[in-house]
Parts: structure tokens; C-alpha cells; sequence
């Protein structure tokens, strides 16, 4: 777990700045010019997400140890990839920037209110005792507040710049959450292939349960085709790293939590691909 605690925040950091690096203060707000689908994305991935996530270990039984990596997961914002993907998808990309980028800032929130809730429900014993909801706040504030800031000025005064670079840096973010997921595989492989039968599937059932509702949702509340195909993959795609960051926070060097953070992440994308293939070739 040396590696994976090493390079998870810096990853994550540096994920932040450039997704800072992309936004504009249009993307804030354009809420207020389209406040109707926001909300409809903001309120599946916020608060249906982690209750579908909840009532999903509940029907399935989950093991303890696995389902708070699970409610880790379904906590995080969305990430990046969805970005990339909604624009592959001809869905909004715009609104799924403005979602990534709030969620992301309002995580600092809301990640350590669902776990920390998790832990009462769940009666986990085996957290840090150091550890607590605003210690986990703060420091998510350094790691993903403060680098999307500092992106937002480099946005500013580097403009042209970052408009020329625009897809290196997306790029460079998907392939830092792929260096640190293939970290976790490769430290932790023995554990992962000895819970991933179990973690493997409530993240598939948790990843294709969310898009799909989220997608139908979207049918019938949101104002188009695009936000529609949108909202499913920001529902769907969560951002792992940041979910490896708080865990690492919360339990250390004990790895069983990560399993379904890490079997998410790889099923996400499949799942993700898979569906964004099926939307292209309906238009």
C-alpha cells in the first residue's frame, strides 16, 4: 500500500488542477440559466445514488467489511471521465462540467456526511480513532478545493494556453486515475481476487442500477436528448480517486475497503463504454 498512499493524493491533486484548469466562471453560472436539469443531475448523484447504494447492500447481503467501500464510492462526485464520455455519447457537456465541478466542490461536504453516517449505520469499529468528519473535510479542502482554484487561475491568466491543451490535460487526468487503480492492483492483488466475486458484483448491480434510473428520470424531467444521456453517465461515473484518497484517511494500510472502490472503477468504465456505444448507434 506504499505507492498507493504515496501517489493517491498527489493524483487526485493534480486531477483537481486540471479539471480547475478547464472551468470558467460560465460554468458556475450556468446553473442559474438552466437550473432544471442541474438539479435533476445533482439530486441523482447526490442523494440517490448513496440510498440505491445503501438499500443494494441491505437486498444483497453485503458483507461489512466490503459494503463501506461501496458507500465510499457511491459518495464521490462524479469524475472526469464523464466528461469525456458524455462528449463521446453527443450528450451536454457543458452541464456534465458544471456537475463535475460543483459536486466535486461540494464533496468536501457531503463525502464525509455519508460515510461518517455509513460508519453509524453499518456499526464500523475499525476507523482510525484520530480521525474525524471535519479533520476529513479540511483535507479533502487542500486536495480538491484548493487545486481547482488554483486551475481556475491558471484558466484566467493562461487562457489561450489551456484552450490549446485542453485534451492533453484530460488526458493527463485519466491516466493518473489509471495509474492509481493499476497501483491498487497490482500491491493488493491477492485481496482483490479474494473479494472481488462479492465486491464485483454490487458494483456492477450499484453502476448499471444508477444509470438506468438516472437515465429514465432524465426522460421524463430533464429538457432533452443530451442532458438525458448526460445525467446517466454522471451517475454513473464517480470519481475513484478521491474515493481511494478518503479511504486511505479512514482505515490506513487496511485494504478490504478499497476492494469495492476498486472493482467499480474498472466495471464503471466498461459499463460506461458499453453504454455510450448503444446511445451512438441509436442516432
Amino acid at each position: 500500500m506504499g505507492i498507493v498512499t504515496t501517489i493517491a493524493p498527489i493524483a487526485l491533486a493534480l486531477i483537481m488542477l486540471g479539471l480547475g484548469a478547464s472551468l470558467t466562471v460560465k460554468d458556475f453560472t450556468r446553473v442559474c440559466q438552466n437550473p432544471k436539469d442541474f438539479f435533476i443531475g445533482i439530486t441523482c448523484q447526490l442523494i440517490l445514488l448513496p440510498i440505491i447504494a445503501y438499500l443494494l447492500i441491505i437486498i444483497l447481503r453485503t458483507p461489512i467489511e466490503l459494503a463501506l467501500g461501496v458507500m465510499l464510492i457511491a459518495a464521490a462526485p462524479g469524475g472526469v471521465t464523464s466528461n469525456v464520455l458524455t462528449k463521446f455519447a453527443d450528450g451536454d457537456v457543458a452541464l456534465s462540467i458544471t456537475l463535475t465541478a460543483i459536486t466535486s466542490l461540494i464533496s468536501i461536504i457531503s463525502v464525509p456526511y455519508v460515510v461518517f453516517l455509513s460508519i453509524e449505520l453499518f456499526d464500523i469499529t475499525y476507523v482510525k480513532k484520530e480521525v474525524s468528519m471535519l479533520s476529513i473535510s479540511l483535507k479533502m479542502f487542500f486536495v480538491v478545493t484548493v487545486p481547482v482554484m488554483i486551475g481556475m487561475v491558471i484558466r484566467k491568466f493562461a487562457d489561450s494556453f489551456i484552450i490549446n491543451n485542453l485534451k492533453i490535460i484530460n488526458k493527463i487526468s485519466i491516466a493518473l486515475f489509471v495509474i492509481v487503480f493499476v497501483a491498487i492492483y497490482i500491491e493488493e492483488w491477492d485481496s482483490i481476487v479474494m473479494f472481488i466475486t462479492r465486491a464485483g458484483a454490487i458494483a456492477f448491480t450499484l453502476n448499471v442500477t444508477m444509470m438506468v434510473v438516472a437515465f429514465y428520470i432524465a426522460k421524463f424531467f430533464a429538457t432533452g436528448v443530451a442532458q438525458r444521456r448526460c445525467i446517466s453517465l454522471e451517475a454513473g461515473l464517480q470519481n475513484g480517486t478521491l474515493a481511494v484518497f478518503v479511504g486511505l484517511q479512514l482505515f490506513g494500510q487496511n485494504m478490504v475497503y478499497m476492494v469495492p472502490t476498486a472493482a467499480y472503477a474498472l466495471i464503471m468504465m466498461i459499463t460506461s463504454v458499453i453504454f455510450v456505444l448503444i446511445l451512438r448507434r441509436r442516432t
